[in-house]
């Protein structure tokens, strides 16, 4: 593989502000790019030893049956994420990608692998391994805010996209408790096999909360975004069993001690919640939100951040190059 390209891919990962698992399942929702990024660069040289695995080895496995040449090693990594891991923030689909965006940099024979292309692999390969929806790959390809309507197969559509306002700001509240989804999409699809009267009133309130969000961004109405994102949340928990103890506990205590009104951000338990405000009152919202869960839960983490553009943004301005 000598005289290869180096390459360097820069990724958000993605909040749910609203309908979880309806990127499949039919029905609109809110995702929306936060400016916490996994970064992949490729180091020139010998490539990877034979026993590299894990997603750079298997990423690497699948571009081989579709681009010509390639060796039967990826070459060396360097890589980094701001993104806590196993949280909901679609960390693994912003690694996967960044690996599919690096390689193929690196790589793929003049002119590149177009978006659209890069989109749709990393979603057939995300696919194998959970069935589950395209959401997450469009929302860390494109960036911005988008609302959604799912597909059973294949990428959402995209209905429409948005710039966030420039005065909301995003605080992540890791629970350090890990999400497992690794039952989750089986257990979904046997309730809409077998008609769960559970899993449509979830897919009818998620839905509307999805059209309300979108709504709300489009107006700069924060209370009618914290509104709706909180009904999405209890859609989740009361209908679906999504939450958690420990989550509603820090939920509760972030609207006491800050005002701030938390949603959890993907499917299953554990992971972590997010919440949105005036960029004005990021850091003192945080500075409350710490030293309220320092006292309930030690382990959390407050992260700050905002919303950010694509990765296909990022690499036609040579951010991720």
């Amino acid at each position: 593989m000598s005289g290869e390209r180096t390459a360097r891919a820069v990724v958000p990962c993605r909040a749910c502000l609203s309908g979880e698992d309806l990127d499949w399942l039919g029905g609109r929702s809110v995702s929306l790019a936060l400016d916490l990024t996994t970064v992949v660069e490729t180091v020139p040289g010998p490539a990877a030893p034979a026993a590299a695995g894990g997603w750079p080895g298997q990423v690497w496995g699948f571009l081989r049956g579709r681009i010509p040449g390639l060796g039967p090693n990826p070459p060396v990594l360097n890589v980094h994420s701001d993104a806590p891991a196993a949280s909901g923030l679609s960390s693994s689909t912003a690694l996967i990608v960044a690996l599919f965006q690096a390689y193929t940099d690196a790589f793929a024979p003049s002119p590149g692998i177009p978006v659209a292309t890069l989109a749709q692999w990393a979603y057939e390969f995300e696919f194998a391994h959970f069935n589950g929806g395209g959401m997450d790959h469009l929302a860390v390809i494109e960036g911005d805010a988008l609302l959604l309507t799912g597909r059973p197969t294949g990428l959402p559509a995209v209905l429409e996209r948005r710039a966030f306002p420039d005065d909301w700001a995003v605080v992540v509240v890791d629970s350090a408790t890990r999400k497992d989804t690794s039952d989750h999409i089986r257990v979904v699809r046997a309730q809409l096999a077998g008609r769960d009267p559970a899993l449509a009133a979830y897919l009818k309130e998620a839905d509307q909360a999805s059209a309300d969000v979108w709504e709300a961004t489009g107006a700069g109405d924060l209370d009618g975004l914290g509104d709706a994102m909180d009904r999405a949340h209890n859609a989740m928990r009361d209908h679906q069993g999504m939450s958690t103890p420990v989550l509603e506990d820090l939920r509760e205590a972030a609207l006491r001690s800050a005002g701030l009104r938390l949603k959890l951000s993907g499917a299953g338990g554990g992971g972590a919640l997010v919440g949105v405000c005036r960029a004005a009152d990021q850091e003192p919202i945080a500075t409350a939100l710490r030293q309220a869960l320092g006292e309930l839960r030690p382990a959390a983490r407050v992260l700050t951040t905002r919303a950010a553009a694509g990765a296909a943004a990022r690499s036609a301005n040579g951010e991720a190059r």
